[in-house]
């Protein structure tokens, strides 16, 4: 597992950077290797917030706490990880996902909102490349679930075509496909 330790508005800190990949070392058996974790430590007055995403074959979560104290905040969040991988794995045990190899890499780009409002040409702010692997819409939900995220664009494995899939206002989830027409 390959852990990388960033602390914010405190000192570099060997024994909790120690601790924490102790703890994470817990969560290796849910998930296949490659595993790249980021852990982020920040202290603000008496704020001790620990955020963790981990990111292996496939999947992508992340999860933060905050507390009192440091140690305690790592201990939560690893927690929180745990609990949400352990989820994940019974609901692909449940589910049997297709075996697909295939990926596209897609791009996403952030557009300036000062640009919209002046109805002048938008400027791209950021863009962002990464891969999608085909995956049934039960997965795609899962994935979306674990991400925290409000939509996703993922390939349906069925089709091969790009489709989203994002969270209601009332809490369903709503499919975005293209026509064939």
């Amino acid at each position: 597992m390959q852990i990388a330790t960033t602390f914010r508005h405190m000192e570099p800190s060997d024994a909790l950077k120690s601790y924490a990949e102790e703890k994470l070392e817990r969560v290796r058996k849910y998930i296949d290797e490659p595993v790249v974790a980021q852990v982020f430590m920040t202290v603000e007055k008496i704020r001790h917030a620990a955020e963790v995403t981990i990111t292996a074959k496939g999947i992508t979560i992340k999860a933060s706490e905050e507390t009192n104290d440091m140690y305690s905040a790592v201990d939560a969040v690893v927690d929180k990880i745990e609990r949400q991988l352990r989820r994940y794995k019974e609901r692909i045990k449940e589910h049997k996902p297709a075996t697909d190899t295939r990926e596209r890499q897609i791009r996403k780009s952030v557009v300036e909102a000062a640009s919209l409002e002046t109805r002048r040409e938008p400027v791209v702010i950021r863009t962002k490349t990464f891969s999608i692997k085909p995956m049934s819409v039960e997965e795609a939900v899962m994935q979306m679930d674990l991400l925290h995220k409000d939509f996703l664009v993922f390939t349906d494995a069925a089709t091969d075509n790009i489709n989203v899939i994002y969270r209601r206002k009332d809490g369903d989830y709503g499919l975005i496909e293209p026509s064939a027409g």
